[in-house]
C-alpha cells in the first residue's frame, strides 16, 4: 500500500513538473515574441512612441512631435490585446515600465520629461535632422 502511495505521489510530482516546464516555455515564447515586436518596430520607424491613449504624459510627448511637424509611429498599448505583454517586454529592454517610451532612429530617448527636455534644448530637432529653434512653451 505504501508503495502505491509513493508511486502516485511521484507520478503527480512528475506531472506538476512537466506542467511547470511547459508553462515556462510558453511564457518565454510569448515574451520573446513581444520583445521581437518591440525591437522590429523601433528599427522600422524613425520615431516610435509606446503610449496609452488616456495618459496625459503620453499626450504631452506626442504634442512635441506635432510642434516639430513630425509624425511618430504610435503604439497605443491600451488598445491592443497584447499591450500588457508588450509593455513588459519594453520594460525588459529599457528598464522602465512607464509610458510613454520614445525612440528616435532606434535610440531610446526616454519618457515624457526626457522628450520635453530634449525638445527644449534642441537635441530632439538635431536627432531628427530638422531645423532647431528655441522651444520653451511645453
Amino acid at each position: 500500500m505504501e508503495r502505491q502511495i509513493s508511486t502516485v505521489i511521484l507520478r503527480n510530482a512528475v506531472v506538476l513538473l512537466l506542467c511547470a516546464v511547459v508553462f515556462a516555455a510558453v511564457t518565454a515564447t510569448a515574451s520573446s515574441s513581444e520583445a521581437t515586436f518591440v525591437k522590429k518596430t523601433i528599427s522600422s520607424h524613425k520615431i516610435v512612441i509606446f503610449s496609452k491613449s488616456y495618459c496625459p504624459y503620453c499626450r504631452r510627448a506626442k504634442e512635441v512631435f506635432k510642434e516639430l511637424n513630425q509624425t511618430p509611429h504610435v503604439i497605443e498599448l491600451d488598445e491592443r490585446d497584447d499591450g500588457w505583454d508588450i509593455q513588459s517586454a519594453l520594460s525588459d529592454i529599457v528598464g522602465r515600465r512607464t509610458v510613454p517610451q520614445v525612440f528616435i532612429n532606434g535610440k531610446h530617448i526616454g519618457g515624457s520629461d526626457d522628450t520635453i527636455e530634449a525638445y527644449q534644448s534642441g537635441k530632439l530637432a538635431e536627432l531628427l535632422g530638422i531645423k532647431s529653434s528655441d522651444h520653451d512653451d511645453l
